[in-house]
Parts: C-alpha cells; sequence; structure tokens
C-alpha cells in the first residue's frame, strides 16, 4: 500500500477564535454617537423611506404576495422552496426593527 502525504491540517477553530475576538473587540471600541451636524435632511429622507418600505402599502402588498404565493404552492405551480424563501423575506423585512433591537441587547448595546 502506498501512503499519501497530507499536508498538516490548519488550526480552524484557533483563527476562528481569534477572528471573533478581533471583531468583538472592534464592536465594543464603537460608542453611540450623536447625529453629525447637517444630517437632518438626510434623516428624513431615510425615515421617509423606512415609513413607506414598512407602511401601510408594503403590508397590504406583502399580504398579497404571501397568499398568491401560498395558492401557488399549494396549486403545484410553485416550488415549496421558492415560496418559503418569498415568506421568509417578508418575515425578515417586517421583524428587521426586532431581530436588530434583539442582537444589539444580546451584545450589550443601547436598545
Amino acid at each position: 500500500m502506498r501512503k499519501f502525504l497530507t499536508p498538516p491540517k490548519a488550526n480552524w477553530a484557533g483563527a476562528l477564535v481569534v477572528t471573533l475576538t478581533a471583531a468583538a473587540s472592534q464592536a465594543h471600541a464603537q460608542v453611540a454617537q450623536a447625529d453629525p451636524q447637517g444630517s437632518g435632511a438626510l434623516l428624513a429622507g431615510v425615515q421617509w423611506l423606512q415609513g413607506t418600505l414598512l407602511g401601510n402599502v408594503a403590508t397590504v402588498v406583502a399580504v398579497m404576495a404571501v397568499a398568491a404565493v401560498g395558492f401557488m404552492m399549494l396549486t403545484g405551480r410553485m416550488n415549496w422552496r421558492y415560496g418559503a424563501t418569498v415568506i421568509l423575506g417578508c418575515f425578515i423585512l417586517f421583524g428587521a426593527t426586532t431581530i436588530v433591537s434583539g442582537i444589539r441587547a444580546a451584545s450589550g448595546g443601547a436598545v
């Protein structure tokens, strides 16, 4: 039998711990600061966009999309994986605020 030379295995666990430790120290080094001067118009525009994307119109469109995708999945016109992707996307879109606040609370940041 031949023995093949195998390269030494990399220590992925050690590299992962070092990477995560460095990322955590960088995240904790950031301090929440006030908005810079003159950013009021930009902030107002972003808040308007958020209100539009998560408002009543978006909710109605998402409900119709989930209903249409669900009907297509039940009648066999759409793959279940693609349908689940659409439904999961709606949950992530509308639950983004809750997801971010949960992550911030878990990391010890201000809520």
